[in-house]
């Protein structure tokens, strides 16, 4: 898996959510469940965009969103605090 946080993403992480690339990789060595694709039409893209919710090794539950290219590169968009509504979603079709 290659990881790729644009330089502007990655300062949003940092000072508005308090997320590291560390707490990204996390999540994703410590995801139960599948990713779900985000539909709504003013988030729609190509690749489309995904999102999971999954515990930090310290068990901050974080939702992340990103896009997979064709060649595996994954594209971080953000990543911060899931919320109640996140997380219930997420339980329920994931």
């Amino acid at each position: 898996m290659s990881l790729f946080i644009p330089s502007k993403v990655r300062h949003k992480l940092t000072s508005k959510h308090g997320v590291s690339e560390a707490e990204i990789v996390q999540c994703f060595a410590n995801r139960a469940r599948g990713f779900l694709e985000d539909n709504r039409e003013e988030h729609a893209s190509d690749p489309p965009t995904r999102w999971f919710v999954a515990e930090t090794d310290y068990g901050r539950q974080l939702k992340v969103v990103f896009l997979q290219h064709s060649d595996g590169t994954i594209l971080i968009k953000t990543a911060y605090e899931a919320n109640s509504e996140e997380k219930r979603i997420y339980g329920k079709y994931a």
